[in-house]
């Protein structure tokens, strides 16, 4: 293996910033893609945003036809079933660049490219793959995913839907409910998951669209955002599907799902990128614009600070995003060359990194609706307005945390995954645990470290951090060990920990690759970004890790545990907060744009 951190690892080691991928290392055939991607976007959607915000179904459909002859909806599928067969980073990139503008048209995307095709491609037969996936490719078809039902959300594998099959074995029969279908209005096929008999877990099928075939949908859903991408009821009353239709083999339909939105998870992080940069560009521009009390509002240091903390964790967000992404870029062709198929390797490259994914999909989508919600207030009375386009950008925002797993369900799907890792012994996490634990014991050392070095302390900073979170989520699985599922409220105390780590690693390292590449001077608003990302991160791990420690420890126990963590979030020079938000700031209100 190369010196790759595997799925979750970055928690025990120290990373590199010449080992991760930072946007700044696009080739030029990814700059290429995103120039067309936004000009796609800027003449066919945001141009006319006010259709998706007037429930123009007709309009959604429309231009994701534009996209599939534009090759947009087949960067993922591989060439020999109709798509570009581009890299990871490359269908991230489209992805980001393509969700900025209206949430409608993103949901429409995501839904076919993503839960709508990737279950084809991954675990179709090679007879499926060439059936389907070309159309799918193409646009021609349209695709969408039946997972959802009344009684069964989060909860997935509790389906009641039934396929039975036939007495002369050819087909199954179908009938259930299926809720909060994304694309249902005019898609061409489904993926639909049903239970056959009282097997343990559900069953994946293809099944077409064909309303003769029992299959019928209520109305358009009346929803908060996302207004002009179809959401409908579709209900299977003993629909045939032929036994070949069946995805990958049966009662394997829990894992397809799972698999499937790990994809979109990584995906739905991206997907929330460009809104912010667009939102962050549409805020400076205002607040350049609007004149109160003789000033314009940027100079403003209210106005001023929430600037520098939408691009912060805008630039967070990047950072993260690309850097796991190229991890599963660079795992599937690990996989690739020792001989995998593609499936295989794609399958088997997401899911190592499952852990990152969570992650990314929580962070990010929160932060979309952090940066819309202050968009809104810098607008002030304009932003409430639908005439500017702060408000859709924030009812749109609001999905991101529900969809692909709500954000509770990624929490703990994060630590649980990683404590699941550390017993299968892919992620060493006890001894590390074990020896913060017996740091604890010793005399803490009392010289002052040399910082003269960019990011010396920063990244001592995070290796203390990474220690701090051995040490509660160590602590928790000493005490209740196969138990730790049923407390909840401890896993997601300790997966905020674990969230801000990965995210302030990933910008100090993304900036640090920058300043040796550019010089510290070219870069400073990048540092101060950083820089501002992990004081933010440090309050909030002080918080969490404080309300692990007293929930779960007591006596001499929870006194030796909030000494650790106190010195394990203390820092020896404090950074000027607002000094470096005013960095940041001066920068965007030069730019009149988010410019990073």
């Amino acid at each position: 293996m190369s010196n790759k951190t595997r799925g979750g690892q970055f928690i025990v080691k120290e990373t590199k910033c010449e080992d991760i991928f930072t946007p700044e290392d696009f080739n030029e055939e990814q700059l290429m893609m995103r120039d067309s991607v936004k000009e796609f976007v800027d003449k066919e959607l945001w141009a006319h945003k006010d259709r998706f915000e007037k429930k123009d179904y007709a309009y959604t459909e429309e231009t994701m036809r534009k996209a599939g002859e534009l090759g947009l909806l087949g960067v993922a599928v591989p060439e020999a079933y109709g798509g570009l067969g581009m890299g990871f980073v490359s269908t991230m990139l489209v992805c980001d660049y393509i969700s900025g503008a209206t949430g409608s048209f993103s949901t429409a995307f995501g839904a076919h490219t993503g839960i709508g095709t990737m279950p084809i491609t991954l675990y179709g037969t090679e007879e499926q793959k060439l059936k389907y996936v070309p159309k799918l490719a193409s646009g021609e078809w349209f695709g969408a995913y039946c997972l959802t039902e009344p009684g069964a959300g989060s909860d997935a594998n509790s389906g009641k839907t039934k396929a039975v099959l036939s007495e002369d074995g050819k087909y199954y029969t179908i009938t259930g409910q299926k809720m909060w279908i994304s694309n249902a209005g005019f898609c061409s096929l489904f993926i639909v998951f049903a239970r056959i008999g009282d097997d343990k877990n559900i069953t994946g099928f293809i099944v077409e669209n064909d309303p003769a075939n029992g299959i019928s949908m209520n109305e358009e859903e009346h929803k908060l955002g996302i207004r002009a991408s179809s959401t409908r009821q579709v209900f299977f009353n003993e629909t045939k599907v032929p036994v070949e239709n069946m995805l990958s083999e049966r009662g394997n339909g829990f894992k397809i799902a799972m698999n499937a939105l790990n994809v979109g998870r990584i995906k739905l992080a991206a997907a929330c990128l460009d809104a912010q940069r667009r939102v962050i560009s549409g805020a400076v521009n205002y607040s350049n614009e609007r004149i109160q009390f003789n000033t314009p509002i940027s100079q403003f240091g209210a106005i001023r600070s929430k600037l520098a903390e939408m691009a912060t964790s805008c630039y967070a967000g990047e950072s993260a995003s690309y850097r796991a992404a190229k991890d599963i870029e660079d795992r599937i062709a690990e996989r690739e060359a020792a001989g995998s198929t593609h499936q295989e390797a794609e399958l088997k490259g997401v899911e190592e990194y499952a852990i990152e994914c969570s992650i990314l999909k929580v962070a990010v989508s929160e932060d979309v609706q952090n940066c819309s919600d202050e968009g809104i207030q810098i607008f002030g009375g304009m932003g409430f307005s639908e005439d500017t386009p702060m408000e859709s950008a924030w009812r749109d925002a609001r999905i991101a945390r529900i969809y692909e797993g709500t954000n509770e369900i990624n929490r703990m799907l994060s630590v649980g995954m990683l404590v699941k890792k550390a017993m299968k012994g892919h992620v060493d996490l006890l001894g590390p645990a074990s020896e913060v634990q017996a740091e604890l014991m010793g005399i803490p050392s009392f010289e002052t470290p040399d910082y003269s070095e960019l990011f010396a302390e920063e990244k001592e900073m995070i290796g203390k951090l990474k220690k701090a979170f051995l040490m509660v989520a160590g602590g928790a699985v000493q005490k209740y060990g196969p138990d730790l599922d049923a407390h909840q409220q401890l896993l997601m105390a300790a997966s905020d920990i674990l969230i801000e780590i990965y995210m302030a690693e990933s910008t100090i390292l993304r900036t640090e690759k920058l300043a040796k590449a550019k010089g510290e001077a070219a870069v400073k608003e990048q540092i101060a970004m950083a820089q501002l990302y992990l004081y933010k991160a440090v309050d909030i791990i002080t918080q969490k890790g404080k309300e692990g420690i007293v929930s779960f420890a007591e006596g001499d126990e929870q006194r030796m545990m909030l000494m650790g963590l106190r010195r394990y979030t203390k820092y020896t020079n404090m950074p000027n907060v607002v000094g470096l938000r005013e960095i940041i700031t001066s920068k965007l209100v030069a730019e009149n744009a988010y410019c990073f």
